[in-house]
């Protein structure tokens, strides 16, 4: 276990950061490909369905049209202003302190989802992704307009305890391709030691679908514990609805991309009264004056 306390250097961590996301969009499209045969295979297929990947594909077309690196730039800036101004500590980058961070990128990627699950203009950027209607690895990569800004302020405080900002986007990398591995339905269950602590397509699957009984459901990135912990796991048992509530009816990705927050938008307007606006943006989905109380 010698080798998890050498010294690693920014740059050979920021190689294998870039590695891990240039291999896993390709072994992305190698499985989507796969996915398509088995669908094609069960006489499944459809153009609405292609055209619903390239939506997909879309909206990430779009995602980094608008600014992407940008606001990446931004992103990892932050993290190096608190890490060198305010950090209690600067820690080494060695294994042992990759894997905690990954820890801790993973339960703050479980606050940071719950987030854009209750909160309107989170939902308002994150039903984006739950808005298809099928569930393959495609929709892994359907994105909406605010989803590289809000992870920043939940993965903020990791600057802070001393983790390098190169570990922290390292770490949630790490997180977000072992989430889009996810997005299957070729997966069925796993063997239960497996599903009891970790995250599988199955307790994903759960929380795509539009069924009463799995929305809100099991937010995890890898862990599954933590919805365990804290109250929001269920079991994948009834067939899945995948989507939204109120579907989208379109693969244009434009439409797409930016719904949910033409849809806050109309709420808003119609709203009567600053403060119940305010409410509509920053309480959960659904929320109006008249049901406040």
């Amino acid at each position: 276990m010698d080798w998890l306390h050498q010294i690693v250097s920014e740059e050979t961590l920021y190689y294998f950061e870039t590695f891990i996301q240039d291999w896993g969009m390709t072994i992305s499209i190698g499985i989507l490909l796969l996915e398509l045969i088995v669908i094609a295979f069960k006489k499944q297929f459809t153009m609405r369905l292609l055209g619903d990947a390239f939506a997909n594909f879309g909206t990430l077309a779009l995602f980094f049209a608008i600014g992407y690196i940008l606001v990446g730039a931004a992103y990892v800036a932050g993290f190096y202003w608190v890490y060198l101004n305010f950090s209690i500590t600067q820690l080494p980058i060695n294994g042992w302190v990759i894997m905690a961070c990954v820890l801790l990128a993973d339960i703050a990627y479980y606050w940071e989802h719950r987030f854009m699950h209750r909160c309107g203009i989170g939902w308002a950027t994150h039903t984006v992704h739950h808005s298809s209607p099928y569930f393959n690895i495609s929709v892994a990569y359907r994105f909406g307009p605010l989803d590289g800004i809000m992870p920043f302020f939940f993965h903020l405080p990791l600057a802070f305890l001393g983790f390098n900002p190169i570990v922290i986007v390292f770490a949630e990398g790490f997180v977000q391709l072992y989430q889009t591995l996810l997005h299957t339905e070729v997966v069925k269950k796993l063997p239960k030691p497996i599903e009891w602590i970790f995250n599988t397509p199955s307790h994903h699957r759960v929380h795509h679908g539009s069924n009463p009984e799995y929305i809100d459901k099991n937010y995890a990135g890898i862990f599954i514990i933590w919805d365990k912990l804290f109250g929001t796991f269920a079991q994948e048992e009834n067939k899945v609805i995948y989507g939204i509530t109120t579907p989208v009816n379109t693969v244009n990705p434009i439409k797409v991309f930016f719904i949910g927050l033409v849809r806050l938008a109309k709420q808003v307007s119609k709203t009567q009264g600053f403060i119940n606006k305010v409410g509509v943006i920053v309480m959960p989905p659904g929320w109006s004056p008249k049901k406040a109380g």
